[in-house]
This record gives structure tokens, sequence and C-alpha cells, in this order.
């Protein structure tokens, strides 16, 4: 191997591409719980649509989400 030969590394260690994604699909079910609650009917309104579930534990999850993605970008892998 030639000294000018450089080993390609990746930017985050393989733990953070895992917390990565246990981030996103947080994120995804979040935005899953946001989902619904339209009425077929244009005449009728539902009041679902401002159930606790819609206004309050999704945006929660999200945001939870996000702060685990921050997490794991900023994590720093165990020294060996």
């Amino acid at each position: 191997m030639n000294k000018n030969d450089k080993k390609l590394e990746f930017a985050l260690a393989k733990e953070n591409y895992k917390l990565l994604l246990i981030g996103f699909a947080i994120i995804i079910i979040g935005f899953m719980l946001m989902m619904g609650g339209g009425s077929d009917d244009p005449t009728v309104f539902d009041e679902d649509i401002f159930s606790f579930r819609r206004i309050t534990l999704a945006p929660m999850v999200v945001l939870f989400g996000f702060a685990f993605e921050i997490y794991a970008i900023m994590k720093r892998p165990k020294e060996k």
C-alpha cells in the first residue's frame, strides 16, 4: 500500500447511523399519528381532527424524533 493511499472513512460511526434510522422511524410514527380525521361529507364537521393525539401527542413525538436525530449526530463513538 502506498503511503499516499488513504483509507476511506465515513463521517459517522456505524452506531450513529443506526441511531439516525431509529430517529427517522420516530419522526415517521409522529407524522402517522397526525394522519386521518377527514370527513367524506363536506357538510359534516368531524371533531376528531382536534383530538389529543393529533394536536398534542403527534407533534411531541415528531419533536422528540428530531431531538433524537441531533443526539445521534452528536454522539461520539466509544474509543477502542
